[in-house]
């Protein structure tokens, strides 16, 4: 994995981007999107919602590729916990299964639970580095 400093954002279009998400849907069948890239994603394109929404009813919280170059990257199952290292290190797993099967040369990560939901970024490298290799480029602000 190579990590660089920027913005998100700057690589859409470059490379799939993902957005660190969580599991809950409302009755209206949409993904609460509620802090992060996961709302800024939401802010952009706000029918990603409710495509990830059906994902999640459909198939469950999962990472799931998405309109607009955008992939979720499920980091917790509600806004209203934590996020969860067992669930990152399975979001780790199926977007690399996701990048070997659609032969992505390049793919955007940001720090998973590391922005609004708190993590240390000591705690979820280690994590990452199991599964990402070169092609996988993680990105902070900072």
């Amino acid at each position: 994995m190579r990590e660089l400093v920027g913005d998100l954002w700057d690589h859409l279009g470059a490379a799939p981007v993902c957005i660190t998400t969580g599991g809950l849907v409302s009755p209206k069948g949409e993904c609460a999107m509620p802090r992060g890239c996961a709302r800024q994603a939401r802010d952009r394109f706000p029918e990603v919602a409710g495509q990830l929404g059906a994902l999640i009813l459909a198939r469950g919280n999962h990472v799931h590729e998405l309109e607009h170059g955008l992939v979720s990257f499920p980091v917790e199952n509600s806004p209203f916990e934590l996020p969860g290292l067992s669930l990152i290190e399975r979001s780790c797993s199926e977007l690399r299964a996701l990048v070997e099967a659609k032969g992505w040369p390049q793919v955007v990560v940001p720090r998973p639970g590391c922005g609004s939901g708190g993590l240390m970024w000591h705690e979820i490298r280690p994590i990452l580095e199991r599964y990402f290799d070169d092609r996988f480029l993680v990105i902070s602000k900072e």
